[in-house]
């Protein structure tokens, strides 16, 4: 006896195929991470931290070569001493510089001695006088520039005492002014550059705050999800953690390295310009326009400071964000 066909249902077919259901590598199942990485608000975000990397780099940068400039010209300063010998009515001029300059010559700890004569001397004033003048009838004082050895704690005292007995119209300048002027300057430099580091930092951990907010409240079904099944705060944290470190980092090296080729590219140009009026003024202002190597360091390292900073403050709001989500 034949036996009608069975009717089988499509459908049962597609719910069991048996061996032949397609089996997905365990790597494939979690490919899509909580925290999508690239979207609209992370581009954001890397480039506000990439612009607070390269303030902060810049900050940090002129502050190096300012302090280093400081310390070049204060070791120039500190290495001369300056005799003025003014004229008196009475004297011969030439003769007390002369007599002065050898008082200078015989100091234990001066290893250089130069006299100015009187149109060297006169030339000193054309900055402020101009040219083409002249200055005969003016009671221009004889200069005489000492170059200390290094290392040298000279008896000005004593210095002072004999330069007075040689000539008592000369007068000794150790440049402790200037000296002075400069470190207070150099301080008040790097106070100004913590200042704006500091700056920079509370800027950078308000824009992670509101960022890592905003990805939460963009997240927050999937994060209501993970709370259901079970997930603890710190595995959620974690995930986001790892995200804002990227950002971070990301955003970091590219302020770092552009503020990194904005000083190498200006050293080369002060190479260019070397020896020209602008390079010399330049130069005389920051030295060689070069940071030296430790400082291309610390250029390094606070990209990677800022990019910790930035994981660091995306955590502190993540726990606390979580905490309010039921």
């Amino acid at each position: 006896m034949n036996r009608p066909p069975r009717y089988t249902d499509p459908r049962d077919a597609m719910v069991d195929l048996g061996d032949e259901r397609p089996q997905l590598p365990a790597r494939a199942r979690n490919q899509s991470p909580i925290v999508p990485r690239a979207s609209i608000a992370g581009r954001a975000l890397v480039a506000v931290v990439a612009i607070m990397a390269f303030l902060a780099s810049m900050t940090t940068g002129v502050v190096l070569l300012i302090s280093a400039s400081a310390a070049e010209w204060q070791s120039d300063v500190a290495s001369e001493l300056t005799v003025q010998v003014r004229p008196i009515q009475g004297r011969s001029l030439d003769r007390d510089a002369a007599t002065v300059a050898e008082v200078v010559r015989n100091q234990p700890g001066i290893v250089d001695v130069r006299p100015f004569s009187k149109e060297e001397s006169a030339k000193l004033l054309e900055p402020w006088l101009g040219t083409g003048l002249s200055l005969d009838d003016l009671p221009v004082p004889r200069v005489i520039v000492a170059r200390i050895a290094p290392g040298t704690a000279l008896d000005l005292a004593d210095l002072r005492r004999r330069i007075a007995q040689a000539a008592p119209s000369a007068t000794v300048d150790d440049h402790r002014a200037w000296i002075e002027r400069m470190r207070s300057m150099t301080g008040a430099t790097v106070f100004a550059g913590i200042g704006v580091l500091a700056l920079v930092i509370v800027a950078t951990i308000i824009s992670v705050s509101f960022a890592t907010r905003g990805a939460m409240a963009a997240n927050r079904p999937i994060v209501e999800v993970l709370h259901f099944v079970g997930a603890s705060d710190r595995f959620i944290a974690d995930r986001f953690f790892r995200h804002f470190l990227m950002l971070g980092l990301q955003g970091g090296l590219i302020g770092g390295g552009a503020a990194v080729f904005v000083f190498g590219f200006s050293e080369s140009v002060a190479t260019w310009f070397s020896g020209t009026p602008v390079g010399d003024q330049f130069a005389a202002l920051l030295g060689t326009f070069s940071l030296r190597p430790s400082g291309y360091l610390a250029l390094a390292g606070q990209a990677v400071l800022i990019a910790a900073i930035t994981a660091l403050a995306s955590r502190r709001t993540l726990f606390s964000t979580l905490n309010s989500i039921e």
